[in-house]
């Protein structure tokens, strides 16, 4: 390289390192320096935050750009950190990035203002004012405005320059010096409001039929107005596919299967079909189709569970034999975790001896997911996808979403934190967590303080379930139907997604010691339940689903802040929403066998009001209203009564 093509290297080096005097960084939305994208809701605002500076004491300004053009103004918080509330209007994969800037109009506003209160001499900073607007490039009704800044350049009136209209106008109209893009475009996905917002409740479409018969999907369909009335809006279903016979479980698990056994759902796979059939006994396809729209008659969404198992009875194991793991012996592999075996499933395969993807298998199970969204389901339940790979789920989900962007995909990944956050990165809008097994004060405080505070929030959105076939948490085996109104009250209001397993609302809690296993699991068994069995809790969980419903405070659960109450076996906390002016207040008594009498703490100054101040209050169980006057308020909570309280608070000025 001569000397003259050198310099004009290094000059070009020079010259873009200059021009990006603006330093922005610690984006908020950016995942894993832009690899993954963040989750946002349709219509919902999310909060961006970034730090914005540069070298000197100049006044800087910030916005975010969207990619229709539009810039959405940042507001400086403190210590270089901007903010913005940014609303994606539809759902699919978007972008942002972030624009800063040396604002020359604002940093000579600040400096004159300065000089003027001292009582300085201004005329060279009239100067520099009629030098700024000459760079503004003004049209229509701005134009006359800005030539009247100029005439009171010319006319020493700072007066006029510095009025809060001039700063307002200067905002949007004044010079960006240094103006420097972000490096990347950050990557947003766009979901529909019930990825973020719903209700789920499981069955059994087996166990849906009368006493001593196999349960259909017709059955099922006399059950929606059941689901509906507890006020759920997602049904879903354990594996609807033919079961395979060979090894076939028997009951609770057993190796042998008896005379009439049923089988495990999740042994997918015999004569009758694979992923894309029904097993018979449940129906048609045809009856399936007729089961999604009653339940959209219902205002209810049918969720599938894709499970990747087969049964050794499956087709494709004829048809496309290198699709299975086999042993060095050429037999099949069975699916174990020791020292659990499944001896009625058997393993796919992923990927080719030389490291490559097994092609026609992903997109296999790519056309299932197509072929099962053909017929009106865009909910699915993914059975252990952290036993899968995770580019396999990466490229399904975004092949999915090419065709369906309404799909929603929740995670059953009850495994390690980093591997649980690496499948919501890779695309899942929901997952599983670890609620079944956070019971006390500080467990459940400092789980939701993560999920809520730390960056996960901006990619892992959790569903709390209260039970599933597989567990029956270790907390209700004692607790009796005071721990279950509890767990489903905290369920249904800590987060945005919950759900239960049918039993719940019946206080189900016959174990499988020293397991947090269900005896008798509904898995290898039908089930046929009294849906108006004494003792149930149906009450509670209509209840929580009304409040859920007719709350906006309760969509978006990154707004919950813990409360003090004084009493280890309470916890309080907020659900607040400031721009529908919807205040919710809870208090949940932990203890399933004491009550708890308490001191709590009144957030007053949430509302701008002084520690005597007042507010008016309604019991959102009763109706009933009142008024709170000062901060610290006593109140007493019997497991035997209602374990939980929830307050609707009206701040001065009224609240709808």
């Amino acid at each position: 390289m001569d000397d003259h093509a050198s310099e004009e290297l290094v000059s070009g080096t020079l010259r873009g390192l200059a021009a990006r005097r603006i330093a922005i960084e610690g984006i908020s939305l950016e995942i894993d320096g832009g690899r993954f994208a963040a989750k946002a809701v349709a219509g919902r605002p999310v909060v961006v935050e970034a730090d914005v500076f540069g070298d000197g004491h100049d006044v800087f300004g910030a916005a975010v750009l969207l990619p229709d053009g539009r810039e959405v103004s940042m507001k400086h918080v403190a210590n270089d950190l901007w903010t913005a509330e940014v609303t994606f209007p539809e759902i699919g994969a978007t972008w942002f990035t972030i624009l800063g800037w040396r604002d020359s109009w604002g940093h000579w506003s600040r400096d004159t203002r300065k000089k003027l209160a001292a009582g300085l001499d201004l005329s060279v900073e009239m100067q520099e004012a009629a030098l700024i607007l000459d760079k503004v490039e003004a049209e229509g009704a701005d134009r006359p405005r800005i030539d009247a800044l100029k005439s009171a350049a010319a006319a020493r009136n700072a007066d006029l320059l510095l009025s809060p209209e001039t700063d307002h106008l200067m905002d949007r109209l004044g010079p960006r010096a240094n103006l420097t893009r972000y490096k990347r475009d950050i990557p947003v996905w766009v979901d529909r409001e019930r990825a973020a917002f719903s209700a789920w409740y499981e069955l059994f479409p087996r166990s849906a039929g009368a006493e001593g018969r196999h349960g259909t999907f017709r059955d099922v369909i006399g059950k929606l107005a059941y689901v509906h009335d507890l006020g759920f809006d997602v049904l879903y279903f354990p594996p609807i596919h033919p079961i395979g016979t060979t090894n076939r479980k028997g009951r609770n698990n057993s190796l042998r299967a008896g005379e009439g056994d049923v089988g495990s759902p999740y042994a997918i796979g015999s004569r009758e079909g694979g992923m894309d059939a029904v097993h018979p006994e449940l129906g048609t396809l045809e009856d399936f189709d007729a089961l999604v729209a009653a339940a959209h008659e219902h205002g209810l969404e049918i969720a599938l569970d894709i499970a990747l198992n087969s049964s050794p009875d499956h087709p494709w194991i004829e048809e496309h034999p290198d699709w299975f793991e086999r042993r060095p012996d050429g037999t099949i592999k069975y699916a174990e975790n020791p020292p659990k075996k499944y001896e009625d499933i058997v393993n796919f395969r992923y990927y080719r001896d030389d490291g490559t993807a097994n092609e026609p298998f992903w997109a296999a199970i790519r056309d299932t997911f197509l072929f099962w969204i053909g017929h009106g389901v865009t909910i699915f339940r993914v059975d252990n996808p952290h036993t899968k790979p995770f580019p396999f789920w990466e490229w399904i989900i975004a092949q999915v979403r090419e065709t369906c962007p309404e799909a929603i995909f929740l995670s059953e990944a009850f495994t390690r934190p980093k591997l649980m956050k690496r499948l919501a990165k890779v695309g899942f809008n929901q997952s599983y967590t670890y609620y079944t097994w956070r019971e006390t004060k500080a467990e459940l405080t400092e789980y939701l303080t993560e999920l809520t505070t730390e960056e996960c929030r901006h990619y892992m959105r959790p569903n709390f379930f209260v039970n599933t076939p597989d567990i029956n948490p270790y907390f209700h085996h004692t607790s009796g139907r005071p721990g279950f109104r509890t767990r489903a009250i905290l369920a249904g209001s800590l987060v945005g997604n919950w759900g239960m397993y049918q039993g719940f609302e019946f206080c189900e809690a016959d174990w499988l010691p020293p397991k947090d296993e269900y005896l008798n699991s509904e898995k290898y068994e039908i089930k046929h339940r009294d849906l108006d069995a004494p003792g149930n809790i149906k009450d509670d969980v209509r209840l929580i689903n009304r409040i859920r419903r007719e709350n906006p405070a309760m969509r978006d659960y990154l707004n919950l802040t813990f409360r003090n109450a004084w009493h280890e076996q309470v916890l309080c906390y907020s659900r607040f929403d400031r721009a529908a002016r919807n205040y919710l207040l809870f208090h949940v008594l932990l203890d399933p066998h004491a009550g708890a009498d308490f001191h709590f703490e009144l957030p007053l100054w949430e509302f701008g009001l002084p520690d005597d101040g007042s507010l008016e209050v309604e019991d959102a169980i009763h109706g009933n209203r009142f008024t709170w006057h000062g901060k610290t308020h006593w109140l007493s909570l019997n497991p035997y009564d209602r374990p939980y309280a929830i307050w609707k608070l009206f701040p001065p000025g009224g609240a709808r």
